[in-house]
């Protein structure tokens, strides 16, 4: 039995966060080097990991992340391996080598605590949406984990003089150099139940990338506040 399940095993730590298949992500856990991870993402962990759920810096910086109820983040320190996942979805990792991210909220699984982060309007987005859409900005030398409904794409905005729209309820994140603006539109799906005939889509221009997932879950939608 154990030969049939070694295909299983974690592989040799090789990175500070990396992939174990798709709906997981090992964090390689060092004392002094802490992470900020969702509250409830852990499934394992091996060694000796320390969990503080909404820790008081957090709170500071995220009070109007989403509904201003509190920031759902736990800080999580130690040595060891810790594993988190987010009931079954993909896990995309990335290295910020000094460069950012702006990144939807529910979409955002981990990253390390040393990277610059914040609550943010989205710019160019006020008239389209009438009140504001917030996202959650990261930056600097470090690690994130980003979750998607299914493998998402990648598209990079700055192979060619077109715009590029994304539905934001299939929006991941994207560069924040990115020039961003709303657009409304009629959406023929609606006619069958999926929507009330006007839709909204964000367009993207200039030098950078946009993440998308292959999912309209409105579960996952920038959230809107006045």
């Amino acid at each position: 039995m154990n030969q049939q399940l070694a295909g299983f095993a974690p592989a040799p730590v090789a990175a500070r966060m990396e992939n174990h298949g798709h709906h997981m992500v090992k964090v390689a856990m060092q004392t002094g080097n802490d992470l900020l991870a969702r509250v409830g993402s852990m499934v394992a962990y091996e060694g000796f990991v320390q969990y503080e759920p909404n820790p008081p810096a957090v709170r500071q910086i995220a009070r109007d992340w989403i509904t201003g109820e509190g920031a759902p983040l736990m800080k999580c320190s130690g040595d060891g391996l810790l594993y988190l996942a987010d009931y079954g979805a993909d896990v995309v990792v990335i290295n910020l080598a000094g460069d950012s991210l702006s990144v939807n909220g529910t979409n955002l699984l981990a990253f390390d605590a040393s990277l610059q982060w914040g609550v943010e309007r989205v710019k160019g987005l006020a008239k389209f949406a009438g009140q504001g859409l917030w996202n959650i900005k990261v930056s600097g030398q470090g690690w994130v984990a980003l979750t998607s409904r299914g493998t998402p794409i990648v598209v990079d905005c700055g192979r060619g003089e077109d715009e590029t729209y994304v539905d934001p309820d299939a929006l991941i994140a994207w560069s924040p150099n990115l020039k961003v603006k709303g657009k409304r539109s009629f959406r023929a799906g609606s006619l069958i139940g999926r929507g009330s005939g006007e839709a909204y889509q964000m367009g993207f221009s200039g030098e950078g990338i946009v993440v998308v997932q292959p999912s309209e879950d409105s579960t996952d939608r920038l959230r809107i506040r006045s």
